[in-house]
């Protein structure tokens, strides 16, 4: 057996550079093809039935919005019901034929289970599941105080649970999943490890079950966004007491002069690119160049982020902070309502 991995240790590095080599430029060109093609025979969805997580703000909020002006039937679930009723009612102003509101918390089993036999019960069908609700902590692991006040409930079992229920009902109508990672799932950012791992997990888990449903159903689209204007980016986090708090200054840190997209921007690309059937979706486009650096320099994104995230010994405030404050960034990379909204923790 030594000997067999020994050979392989060989011949399968040179083998792999010469095969991606001669096979990249026909791929790349074939799946240009592919995506020139099917952004003419976009997907129509007025009419279908759409299930939207996290709905009550950020990113889930605008997706509906998008959905809601193709015409589409919405199911809207989130914890804030209020909230919720207010997005129901503006996307039937915005041509949504139908829409349901469901109070529910993701990481709870049963109440997956009740979104999606909502949807399946009142419409008849489920035609794209988008699971998009989330949860951002902000701590070391050092600390955290309570471990398990941590655990990825919301960002990973919440996905997990509601495309489990969605699946038979999915394959049905040839529906279509669109799970919302993060840039995150390849970015170290400090305080945030298992946010990003949970993410990380999400991204398998979707690249896993596109290979076990292939073609039963239509697809499924990853999105993976950066900073996009959100309850998340204007200092919402889970904390170390795994109590939901505002901490705008721990946002300036983590944020710093990163450009925050729109949500608006954001989501109509998440439905363009659901629409158009594709696998990946990075919001921001120029994120993705990230990922080379990931690949290629791990060892210096990690000094990076270990210099501008982390405080000096003795100093209170992280480099990334006191970069944003002097240059006064935040007037033109953030969007007016995230330099504006006051936000409440639930």
């Amino acid at each position: 057996m030594d000997i067999i991995h020994n050979f392989l240790n060989l011949v399968a590095p040179p083998f792999a550079f010469v095969t991606l080599f001669l096979l990249l430029p026909p791929f790349h060109f074939f799946k240009f093809f592919l995506s020139t093609f099917w952004s003419i025979l976009s997907e129509n969805v007025t009419g279908k039935v759409v299930i939207v997580t996290g709905a009550s703000s950020g990113i889930g909020e605008h997706v509906a919005y998008e959905y809601a002006k193709r015409g589409a039937c919405l199911v809207l679930a989130a914890t804030r019901e209020n909230r919720l009723q207010e997005v129901g009612g503006r996307a039937r102003a915005l041509g949504a034929p139908d829409v349901r509101v469901v109070p529910a918390n993701v990481s709870k089993l049963e109440d997956c289970k009740r979104i999606v036999d909502e949807a399946a019960n009142h419409f008849g069908r489920v035609d794209h599941l988008v699971n998009n609700a989330g949860i951002q902590s902000a701590s070391t692991l050092e600390e955290a105080t309570d471990i398990t006040n941590f655990r990825p409930d919301v960002n990973f079992w919440g996905s997990v649970y509601t495309t489990r229920f969605a699946i038979p009902h999915l394959r049905n109508s040839h529906g279509k999943i669109i799970g919302m990672a993060s840039s995150a799932a390849w970015l170290p950012m400090p305080r945030m490890s298992i946010y990003n791992a949970s993410k990380a997990a999400l991204i398998s888990f979707y690249d896993t079950l596109r290979i076990e449903l292939g073609s039963d159903i239509g697809g499924i689209t990853v999105v993976t966004p950066g900073f996009i204007e959100s309850e998340m980016t204007q200092g919402k986090f889970l904390k170390n007491e795994g109590k939901i708090e505002v901490d705008q200054d721990m946002s300036d840190a983590q944020v710093s002069i990163i450009p925050v997209g729109r949500a608006e921007a954001c989501a109509k690309a998440i439905v363009k690119s659901a629409c158009r059937g594709e696998r990946y979706l990075t919001e921001p486009s120029w994120l993705r160049v990230t990922y080379l650096w990931k690949v290629f320099c791990p060892e210096v994104i990690e000094w990076c982020f270990r210099l501008f995230y982390l405080a000096r010994p003795g100093e209170s405030e992280t480099l990334s902070k006191k970069i944003l404050d002097i240059s006064g960034a935040r007037g033109f990379l953030y969007p007016t309502t995230i330099q504006t909204t006051d936000v409440k923790a639930d």
